[in-house]
């Protein structure tokens, strides 16, 4: 199915990661223009000259998605290379040990500071840089923008305290800015978001499987035993959604947040 994405100008956050990863290489593929916002730069730079290198037509731009400047600068850089922009994606994110319960941290000892810097780059990653291609999408009067959430959004994850809070600000952002950028913008100015379930990235790898052997840790065995599927997702699964909400094949979705997890949300655990 062509997606008619050819030629359009897309941000991608946190597109040195790996979902970020597989979106950005997806978008390319179909033909669209990829700026990489990523706060690292090497690996910003690699995933740019990879995208490059397959024929794609892609630039990188050192950004950190919770600070406002660097994000205004990251977006001149984009129109200075592009023009304009078409599509955001708000890929970037994450978690912190130190924002999750265990036997060696307790709910009561959590500190402020690591839950505000999970919140930043999980809520105020998407908002920030909404806020700067938002004017650009509204003077167009087109567009699209796709949050990727979690399925802790929705349902929180035992222990993982301000992840799953953060996930569910994304989930009633992206609820508020579609409503938002319909009525007072454009009604062709739709934000949608996806919901993953449990992927193996290099983030959580070591969580879920155990490095030696490569079998399942005693918290990935939990994980499985609740999803239907019995398998983790892969980034590429994700990208397909993605790409689909950002075209215009979706052309009548805005405000919603749709899950990509194996069955997890549907399954009730008995």
């Amino acid at each position: 199915m062509d997606l008619q994405l050819k030629d359009k100008v897309a941000v991608v956050t946190g597109a040195a990661g790996a979902i970020g990863g597989a979106i950005a290489e997806a978008l390319a593929a179909e033909g669209a223009h990829v700026a990489i916002w990523d706060i690292c730069d090497e690996a910003g730079s690699r995933r740019a000259e990879t995208l490059r290198g397959a024929g794609g037509q892609a630039i990188s731009c050192v950004c950190d998605v919770t600070d406002r400047d660097a994000v205004e600068a990251a977006l001149a850089q984009t129109l200075d290379a592009f023009s304009t922009v078409d599509l955001l994606v708000n890929a970037a994110g994450g978690s912190r040990a130190q924002t999750t319960t265990s036997p060696d941290l307790s709910f009561f000892e959590i500190r402020q500071r690591d839950m505000e810097l999970v919140m930043a780059l999980n809520y105020l990653s998407a908002v920030l840089p909404s806020q700067a291609v938002g004017p650009t999408l509204a003077q167009k009067g087109e567009g699209a923008i796709v949050n990727i959430g979690s399925v802790a959004g929705g349902e929180p994850l035992t222990r993982s305290l301000t992840y799953s809070n953060a996930k569910a600000a994304v989930a009633s952002f992206t609820q508020w800015l579609a409503v938002h950028m319909a009525q007072e913008y454009s009604p062709r100015i739709r934000v949608n978001a996806v919901a993953p379930g449990f992927v193996l990235t290099d983030q959580n790898r070591f969580l879920l499987l155990d490095e030696q052997s490569g079998e399942l840790t005693p918290r990935g065995e939990t994980v499985l035993s609740q999803v239907p599927m019995r398998r983790f997702g892969e980034p590429h699964e994700i990208a397909t959604l993605a790409l689909w909400l950002a075209s215009p094949r979706a052309s009548f979705l805005t405000g919603t947040v749709i899950p990509v997890d194996g069955g997890f949300t549907a399954f009730c655990g008995v």
